[in-house]
C-alpha cells in the first residue's frame, strides 16, 4: 500500500505518562455474552500501564499481548492457569485509552466481557473526557520498530515497519458484500486523528454470519443498536453508515486497540490488509520474538517545546533532575 502520511509534521517533543483525574463508570451489555456488566475506569500510578481488574473474582490481568487467550471476533486476555480469569472485547476501550494518550489506568469490570455500547470507542472516549486526564511525573517510553516484521494468513497480512518518531497506520479491506467492497484508509495516530477519524466507527458483521455466531455462543448481545449489519448491497441499520468507509475505519480502530497491548506506544508504521484480532496479536508476538526487531526508545529529558499536557509535571521533573545531580556529584 502507498499513501502513508509520512509528509505530516512530526511531534518529537517528549511526553510524560498520563492517567485519569478521577474514577468514572457505566453499565452496559456484553456483545458476545449478552450479560449486563458494570465498568469503571480508574486512575493508576505511573508505570502501572493498563490493567483489567475482575472485581467479581478479585484478580488483575495486565493488558499485554502475551496475555491474549482468544481472538475469535474480539480480543480476550486472561491469566495463565486460571480459565475463569478472562476479560473479552477489550479492543474498543484499549483503543480509546491509547487514542486519548492514557498510559496508566485500571479498567474494573464485574464480568467476563466489557460493555459494547454502540459498537465503537465513542462511549469509552466520552468517559475519559468526563474523568479528565492528568500528567504524571515520569516520562513516557515508546517501543521503536527497528526492522520490518510481517505475519500472513492467506491473502491477509499485518506488518510493522521502522519509523522512529510517530505511529502511522494503513489498512485495506475487501468484502464480497457490495455495501462494503474494497476500502482503504491511512492516518497518523494522534489524539486528534483518533477522535476525528476512528472513535465513532462501529463494529460490523455480515447478516449471514449472525446465526453462525450465535450457534457458537457468540454475538448474544448483538443488535442493530451496537453493530452495523450488512446484507449484500444493503445496510440493515435504519440510520445507515456513519461514514461511507466506516468499516475500514473500524478495522483501524480495532488495530489501535490490539496493538496497544504492546505495553507502550509504538513508533513505526503499521500496514494491514484484511487483518483482524488474530493477526494483530500474532504481529506483536512476532515483533517481540526477536530483540533485534525492537528497542525501548529512550524517554529523553531534553524539553524544548513542551506540549500543554506536559506543563503540570515540569516542577516535579526538575526536582528529580536536581536529586539525580546531587546523587552523582
Amino acid at each position: 500500500m502507498d499513501g502513508l502520511p509520512h509528509s505530516l509534521p512530526l511531534q518529537i517533543t517528549p511526553t510524560v505518562q498520563r492517567t485519569l483525574k478521577a474514577r468514572i463508570g457505566c453499565v452496559g451489555v456484553g456483545l458476545h455474552s449478552g450479560r449486563r456488566v458494570a465498568l469503571e475506569l480508574r486512575p493508576a500510578a505511573a508505570g502501572t500501564g493498563i490493567v483489567f481488574r475482575r472485581t467479581d473474582l478479585g484478580v488483575d490481568i495486565p493488558a499485554r499481548y502475551d496475555h491474549v487467550v482468544d481472538t475469535r471476533l474480539c480480543t480476550v486476555i486472561g491469566l495463565p492457569g486460571n480459565s475463569q480469569a478472562r476479560v473479552g472485547t477489550i479492543e474498543h476501550v484499549m483503543a480509546a485509552l491509547a487514542g486519548a494518550g492514557v498510559h496508566n489506568a485500571v479498567v474494573a469490570v464485574d464480568g467476563p466481557e466489557l460493555p459494547i455500547h454502540d459498537g465503537s470507542s465513542a462511549s469509552a472516549l466520552f468517559l475519559i473526557d468526563c474523568a479528565g486526564i492528568v500528567a504524571q511525573t515520569e516520562f513516557a517510553q515508546a517501543i521503536e520498530v527497528l526492522r520490518p516484521v510481517r505475519v500472513e494468513q492467506g491473502e491477509a497480512f499485518a506488518e510493522l515497519r521502522p519509523a522512529p518518531f510517530a505511529f502511522d497506520m494503513a489498512m485495506s479491506i475487501d468484502f464480497e458484500a457490495a455495501a462494503i467492497g474494497r476500502q482503504a484508509r491511512t492516518l497518523r495516530l494522534t489524539p486528534e486523528s483518533f477522535r476525528a477519524e476512528l472513535a465513532h466507527a462501529r463494529t460490523f458483521t455480515l447478516a449471514g454470519d449472525v446465526e453462525q455466531m450465535r450457534a457458537a455462543g457468540l454475538g448474544l448481545g448483538g443488535s442493530l443498536d451496537n453493530a452495523v449489519v450488512v446484507d449484500g448491497a444493503r445496510v440493515l441499520n435504519p440510520t445507515g453508515l456513519r461514514m461511507p468507509d466506516e468499516p475500514v475505519r473500524h478495522k483501524l480502530l480495532d488495530a489501535v486497540g490490539d496493538l496497544a497491548l504492546a505495553g507502550a506506544p509504538l513508533r513505526g508504521t503499521f500496514v494491514g490488509h484484511r487483518t483482524g484480532h488474530a493477526l494483530n496479536n500474532q504481529l506483536l508476538r512476532a515483533l517481540f520474538a526477536d530483540d533485534a526487531n525492537w528497542r525501548v526508545q529512550p524517554a529523553t529529558e531534553a524539553i524544548s517545546r513542551p506540549d500543554p499536557g506536559l506543563l503540570p509535571a515540569l516542577p516535579a521533573i526538575a526536582q528529580r533532575r536536581r536529586q539525580r545531580a546531587v546523587a552523582t556529584a
